[in-house]
């Protein structure tokens, strides 16, 4: 892992694969959350590590401060996603050595198993209607696989916004691994 003061230079890939800066970067996606919002969101996360990671993930550009205000002498930030956003596009993923990538997707993999205990633990059995998991073949090029991402964007940006109307907010993941040797 880089070090968190020197990732201002550092790739988004090598930034996100701590496991907290990915669920800091989850948390805010679609929103924003001042400090005091994340650390409950995060409350397993230690409040000098989660300042530390949000620290770093500011300093890379990932995080920015959207709003400041002054709470009983000191400053509370408000957060959203940054303009580098935590993506890592094609460029990224074909400069990754092969022990990053795997170290990348075990970390996503990781945090999405994370979110599943967080639900059962909080035995919530209606939240399970809300639940899905599955998957299936795709025949698909580099130019569908755009297209198909196009329609999808467009598809889901009216619900990638917190709304006011209670829906709760749920996490779509997507994994594209071609098969080898099928």
């Amino acid at each position: 892992m880089p070090d968190p003061g020197d990732l201002g230079r550092s790739t988004i890939s090598e930034t996100i694969t701590h496991p907290v800066r990915l669920r800091i970067i989850q948390q805010l996606g679609g929103r924003s959350l001042t400090t005091t919002q994340l650390k409950a969101a995060l409350p397993e996360v230690k409040q000098a590590t989660l300042y530390r990671h949000i620290s770093a993930l500011l300093d890379a550009g990932l995080l920015a401060v959207v709003e400041e205000r002054k709470v009983r002498g000191a400053v509370e930030r408000t957060l959203a996603l940054g303009e580098r956003m935590a993506h890592v596009d094609h460029d990224g993923l074909r400069a990754m050595s092969d022990a990053q990538l795997r170290e990348s997707f075990v970390v996503f993999l990781g945090e999405l198993a994370a979110d599943l205990d967080r639900l059962l633990e909080r035995g919530a059995p209606d939240l399970r209607d809300l639940l899905g998991f599955g998957r299936g073949p795709l025949y698909a090029d580099a130019e569908d696989l755009a297209h198909i991402q196009q329609g999808l964007a467009e598809l889901l940006a009216p619900y990638q916004e917190e709304s006011g109307t209670g829906k709760p907010r749920l996490t779509l993941a997507t994994v594209l691994l071609p098969e080898v040797g099928a």
